[in-house]
């Protein structure tokens, strides 16, 4: 039986999680980056990122926004994101660059690890803001089609259609010239299929966190009247 639609929420809504589910957002989002992103590592004969174990976990986040409070909102932690990446890489840049005291003798250290590549800065800020923007219009437009039921298959069908944007995107615009054209896409491939595999796993912690939210904020969120342009500046049109 299709559940009906609830009306929509007040327009200034005031929700008692949404602001801790932001910010763990963009902390996972920022320090995903900023720690694993530079680091190699090989377990069990396999050499992959760090920072694929724990950038995943901003998708699932994601996918918990949309599902809970809506594209709307969720539209506006995508930006606070972006906004947190640019900052990141602007102030990793300056620090870096700032000429050091001639008693300080870790300069070599900070430039390793905060050293960034503008090559691939754009490719992962650029990737990422397309990548979240359509993970997020698909999960959306995926749970009017279900009529809220079975959520796995917009948690996982949005990522696989989310995260295939940001690694078709991010790969070959970091190292196409720089790798062997089939280098570049077993790790494109290689890491899309990691990505939607934690995903997968994640599904029973998605299915609680989604059920504790819902409950506690009392609202059940479908976008059927939505402005889905990632600049559109009203906040929630959803009903």
């Amino acid at each position: 039986m299709a559940k009906p639609a609830p009306a929509a929420p007040p327009e200034h809504a005031r929700f008692r999680y949404f602001d801790l589910v932001m910010a763990a957002f963009v902390v996972v989002l920022v320090l995903s980056n900023v720690i694993g992103a530079a680091k190699l590592s090989t377990v069990a004969g396999f050499t992959f990122g760090a920072g694929i174990l724990f950038f995943p976990l901003s998708y699932v986040i994601g996918d918990v926004l949309t599902e809970v409070y809506g594209y709307a909102r969720a539209r506006r932690v995508i930006w606070a994101g972006f906004a947190a990446l640019v900052f990141m890489a602007v102030m990793s840049f300056v620090v870096v660059a700032l000429p050091p005291s001639a008693s300080w003798t870790g300069q070599a250290a900070y430039e390793q690890v905060f050293g960034q590549v503008p090559r691939i800065v754009l490719a992962s800020i650029t990737a990422f803001w397309a990548g979240e923007f359509v993970n997020s219009y698909v999960m959306a437009k995926m749970k009017v089609w279900t009529k809220g039921e079975k959520l796995w298959t917009r948690t996982i069908g949005s990522t696989v259609v989310g995260q295939g944007v940001d690694s078709l995107l991010f790969y070959p615009i970091a190292f196409l010239g720089v790798w062997e054209t089939s280098d570049v896409v077993l790790v494109m491939v290689t890491n899309w299929a990691l990505k939607v595999g934690w995903e997968a796993v994640l599904t029973p912690v998605t299915y609680r966190v989604v059920a504790f939210l819902k409950k506690r904020e009392g609202v059940e969120i479908f976008d059927t009247d939505t402005d889905f342009s990632p600049f559109a500046a009203r906040e929630t049109r959803e009903g």
